[in-house]
């Protein structure tokens, strides 16, 4: 009858929000990425390449960010339109919405991740690389 069927874990979960790439914002960007963590995690996942389970990216440089923290992180990401998130049992799997984000802001990742990496932090991108 195509029923689809759920797992009890699934039932009880809320839905990730995830923003229509024409509702993203340029503040909402801006202030998930004003934060060094999330900016760090942000250039993890697209150094990547492709899918990243959060705990992949939960030790920037020496440091491990707790989980609690880490999940804060990844919901304003995600928010932001940054990233998108995926439930797959108890990981959640992300990737970058990069292409999403550089066809409707060009540059403006890449400002940012640049002005990161020439202070001497995690991360930096060439403009017009492909993430």
């Amino acid at each position: 009858m195509g029923t689809q069927f759920k797992s009890p874990y699934e039932e009880i979960m809320r839905p990730l929000f995830h923003p229509a790439i024409e509702d993203v914002q340029p503040e909402a960007i801006l202030h998930a990425l004003s934060d060094p963590n999330r900016a760090a995690i942000f250039a993890n996942i697209m150094r990547a390449g492709c899918v990243q389970a959060c705990s992949a990216v939960s030790a920037l440089g020496d440091r491990v960010i707790p989980k609690s923290s880490l999940s804060n992180h990844f919901k304003v990401l995600r928010e932001a339109g940054l990233i998108r998130s995926e439930r797959h049992g108890v990981e959640m799997r992300n990737h970058s919405r990069w292409s999403e984000v550089e066809a409707r802001f060009p540059g403006l990742l890449a400002a940012i991740i640049n002005a990161y990496a020439a202070e001497g932090g995690e991360g930096s991108c060439a403009p017009g690389a492909q993430w």
